[in-house]
């Protein structure tokens, strides 16, 4: 399986001064233990990160010394376009593609391992957890509208996977139709094509503030694989 891990964000929401995945948690930057996993899965063979060029160097030091390797891509502007770029660098022979936040630092092997076995049945499928709290729909003036039902409620979350002919398409759609996206699987969902849920539970969150770094190092430092 080919991995591409998207690595260009910035440390705007945690307030860092970086690349958030620079920081450390539990003796060990974000990036690294995302990487972690990632050499832990039986099924990942091949691994894209995908950053900004201001990010390399820093990204290849905290990496010299890993005995895994890895492929280094120039990431855009936006995450649609570090994905799109990343789809063009994967190898000839690439014929499905899980695509993953760099800051979903808790994701286990096993995770990895699932999604894999389910995009090699022909399949595109997400990795999510069902949604606990009640959500409310609310208008511009910030007056409730909606309340719908939490059981068809899900969180999306990464790994995404996907045959990578059918996510090339769905990018190159996305250009000719001027769409814009926070995940690959709203593009496969405007173009009416199926996507499965893996339920891989709360705890595979993105590190995205300073409190998540709390609840990230509690659960690290006791991480073994």
């Amino acid at each position: 399986m080919h991995l591409l891990i998207a690595a260009a964000g910035s440390g705007s929401r945690m307030g860092a001064d970086r690349n958030k995945l620079l920081l450390k948690i539990a003796g060990k930057t974000i990036l690294e233990w995302t990487l972690k996993a990632a050499f832990a899965s039986q099924s990942i063979k091949w691994i894209g990160i995908v950053g900004q060029p201001k990010d390399k160097s820093s990204i290849f030091s905290i990496l010299q010394n890993s005995s895994e390797s890895f492929k280094w891509i120039n990431g855009g502007s936006t995450r649609q376009e570090s994905v799109q770029l990343g789809l063009s660098a994967l190898p000839a022979d690439a014929k499905s593609v899980l695509i993953h936040d760099g800051a979903r630092c808790l994701v286990s092997p096993l995770v990895f391992d699932e999604i894999s076995r389910i995009v090699l049945g022909g399949e595109a499928v997400i990795a999510a957890s069902q949604v606990v709290d009640t959500i409310k729909k609310v208008n511009d003036k910030g007056e409730i509208i909606d309340t719908p039902p939490r059981s068809d409620l899900w969180c999306a979350q990464t790994p995404q996977g996907f045959p990578v002919e059918q996510l090339k398409h769905a990018h190159r759609k996305a250009i000719s139709n001027g769409w814009s996206v926070t995940d690959d699987a709203s593009l496969f969902e405007r173009l009416g094509i199926p996507v499965k849920i893996y339920d891989a539970g709360p705890s595979n969150i993105k590190v995205t503030t300073p409190f998540d770094l709390v609840i990230a190092e509690s659960i690290l430092s006791s991480k073994q694989y």
